[in-house]
């Protein structure tokens, strides 16, 4: 791999394509400039405006530079030494569970965790805290699709295929996703589809930049994407499309899946979508016609209280037309967060254990016992998903540790999080910025970032990458391996939490030595000659997995496992008081929560503020003006924002981002409905009602 002269190779510290870029100092080395790096084969050069500004939240300016101790005398946050604020930290923790239990400590961790971190954090929370209460942001993006891969297929990984096989694919469905906005580089592999011949059906309440490149767009009522593929499956069953060999020879459980599907007539399922029966007909057409299909989720299908059953129906469609398990074809998951999949292949989940492991299953218990060199008895049991574990803050759970996650804006029923989060008697927070989270803390350690640490992260296809250290943090500022260790030594743990990145990877590898996710062949040598390795490669000679199931499905006997589901209502739908139905997303200029994405001008000059997206039909009812304040209320809060009018959404519906605090919060009205078997909260849908303000 070429390397310009005095540059880094690395990774942007955003989305789940993890994009390939070079980082050069600028003179006097006090920062970076971005250069493109066209050989990487995921983005080949190519970047958002979020990637080229990564640079600009390293000036101290904008991050933090020093801990942050809460005094007794003020009640402000006062600047604090290091052995200060470890000390006041190791403190807090201990004594909360002196006082309460183990379980009163809480950890919540954070998608955007390299591996290394990541691992380290669940191996801090089991074997230094001794508590079962840990979970992750990343429970909030793509659990519900983990789930149902586990479901089907016996494993999870978000892509069973690279990125470069999408354009040689006859067709995509893509359901929930607006590649345009979220992952812009990534938009490419479906223009580059269109031009080799193949054909693109986008499925989304609003015509967005994706949708408007597509052959079919399908607008369904947000909240109805589970009817939609049974209705479809429904049309391949009644035309004779289905693959009959394929089923037979690698699936079970079809005749009971058939079942439930025929049970959504294509009339039946126009009421409950909205979407017309000609174009679920077409829709079926383009989507059989090729030889090679794929289906593509996002957070739009995923987000709801009924998001594995959901994304299963899109599975079962795949299955059912012989479009998995076979070259070019499959169902994948858009993985959103930068490290969503690492982070929970290696122990940040509250059920999970390294490489994929099952914290229930005394084998893996045993296994990644043995690397700890404790009892595997002295384990936890599985503790509470994140909604759950945050909804308990200050009533079971009495103190929390938390990294690189800022749940006051990102946390669905967003003000009362924030009430249980004020209601803590112990708040520690790991952040690169005093985040809206971090300003409640009792104690703020200042941590590095991307372009100031080495380590891993695994992408959305699966592929293990590696960021290289580009510049030298500032002296106030130390690593969270740096920040584990010297809590661990303080609660009385001296070996077992090295702040070398690679020894650290080199224990993730033992860990996840034969589990389902397993890194054990995969080196940091490796990945950098090789430009990243796929998962699963359990030996060094091993070439790793880009494409899974080609031979047989990772269940007990080798085939892939269709799940009867059937349509149900989202847990609240639209009344007389809250008439309209509310999703949301993601704008192009900025990412999650926005904590580092809102401290960058350019960003901010291009996408300044929160807004109501509402059709022209549902302004004229209400009143509203372009560009006037807008409130947006359901049961759990209100927002206002201005007003954007716009015949790109369906009238029954309103979209708001979710990047911002304060008044404009759109988590201060989504609904925390859990699916009750990912537990994702219903983000993407709740009733609200709409008043010019």
């Amino acid at each position: 791999m070429h390397t310009p002269d005095s540059a880094t190779a690395t990774h942007c510290p955003y989305c789940a394509l993890q994009c390939g870029m070079f980082l050069r100092p600028e003179p006097g080395g006090a920062t970076v400039v971005v250069e493109e790096r066209a050989a990487f084969p995921v983005n080949r050069g190519a970047l958002c405006g979020k990637g080229r500004t990564a640079p600009a939240v390293l000036s101290s300016r904008v991050r933090l530079t020093g801990p942050l101790v809460r005094t007794h005398a003020t009640g402000a946050l006062e600047p604090a030494t290091w052995e200060e604020a470890l000390g006041a930290v190791a403190e807090g923790l201990a004594r909360t569970g002196r006082t309460h239990g183990p379980d009163a400590v809480g950890v919540f961790g954070g998608g955007g965790l390299t591996n290394e971190k990541a691992y380290a954090l669940g191996k801090f929370a089991r074997v230094a805290l001794r508590t079962s209460q840990i979970d992750y942001n990343g429970r909030f993006c793509m659990s519900s699709a983990a789930a149902a891969h586990q479901r089907a297929f016996g494993l999870d990984r978000g892509l069973p295929f690279p990125l470069e096989d999408v354009p040689r694919t006859g067709c995509v469905i893509l359901v929930g996703s607006n590649l345009a906005e979220t992952m812009p580089p990534a938009l490419r592999y479906l223009t580059e589809l269109k031009a080799n011949g193949g054909t693109l059906i986008v499925i989304d309440p609003r015509r967005t930049r994706t949708a408007e490149q597509a052959d079919l767009h399908l607008a369904p009522r947000p909240g109805t994407d589970l009817a939609l593929a049974l209705g479809l499956l429904h049309l391949i069953v009644a035309e004779g499309r289905t693959d009959e060999e394929f089923i037979a020879d690698r699936t079970t459980g079809w005749e009971e899946a058939r079942a439930a599907a025929m049970a959504h007539w294509p009339e039946l399922v126009e009421r409950i979508t909205g979407v017309p029966v000609p174009k679920l007909r077409e829709a079926v057409a383009l989507f059989c016609a090729p030889s090679s299909a794929m289906v593509l989720t996002a957070r739009g299908p995923e987000q709801q209280s009924k998001g594995t059953d959901t994304v299963g129906a899109w599975i079962n469609l795949c299955l059912a037309t012989g479009r998995a398990g076979r070259p070019l074809s499959g169902y994948g998951c858009l993985t959103g967060q930068g490290n969503g999949q690492g982070g929970r292949e290696h122990g940040q989940k509250a059920d999970q254990l390294p490489g994929y492991r099952k914290l229930t299953d005394p084998a893996a218990r045993a296994h990644v016992a043995e690397v700890w060199g404790v009892d595997p008895d002295s384990l936890p049991a599985p503790g509470r998903s994140a909604y759950e574990l945050l909804d308990a803050l200050g009533t079971d759970v009495k103190g929390l540790l938390l990294m690189g996650s800022n749940p006051v804006v990102s946390a669905p029923d967003a003000a009362r999080i924030e009430d249980r989060i004020r209601s803590l008697e112990f708040l520690a927070v790991a952040d690169v910025v005093l985040s809206e989270t971090a300003a409640l803390a009792d104690v703020v350690l200042p941590v590095t970032q991307w372009a100031e640490e080495t380590g891993t992260t695994t992408n959305l296809e699966g592929r293990v990458l590696l960021r290289r250290r580009a510049l030298t943090p500032p002296p106030g500022v130390r690593t969270d391996l740096e920040v584990l260790h010297g809590l661990a030594a303080r609660l009385g743990i001296e070996k077992g939490f090295p702040t070398a990145p690679e020894e650290v990877f080199e224990e993730l590898r033992r860990a996840s030595a034969g589990g389902p996710a397993d890194y054990s062949g995969i080196s940091y040598a490796r990945i950098e000659a090789e430009q990243g390795v796929f998962w699963p490669c359990p030996q060094e000679s091993h070439p790793g997995t880009p494409r899974l199931f080609l031979d047989r499905f990772a269940t007990d006997d080798g085939r892939a496992r269709f799940v009867p589901v059937s349509h149900r209502d989202a847990a609240e739908m639209p009344d007389a008081e809250y008439p309209v139905l509310l999703t949301t997303g993601r704008v192009v200029a900025q990412y999650q929560s926005g904590a580092q994405t809102r401290r960058v001008d350019e960003l901010n000059e291009a996408a300044p503020g929160p807004f109501v997206e509402l059709h022209p039909r549902l302004a004229s009812r209400i009143g509203a003006v372009e560009g006037a304040p807008l409130a947006v209320v359901s049961r759990r809060g209100r927002a206002v924002a201005p007003a954007r009018i716009t015949d790109a959404i369906r009238a029954d519906t309103v979209f708001m981002p979710f990047h911002w605090p304060g008044e404009g919060r759109a988590n201060s009205l989504t609904n925390p409905a859990l699916d009750p078997t990912s537990r994702m909260p219903e983000f993407k849908v709740c009733a609200v009602r709409v008043e010019p303000v």
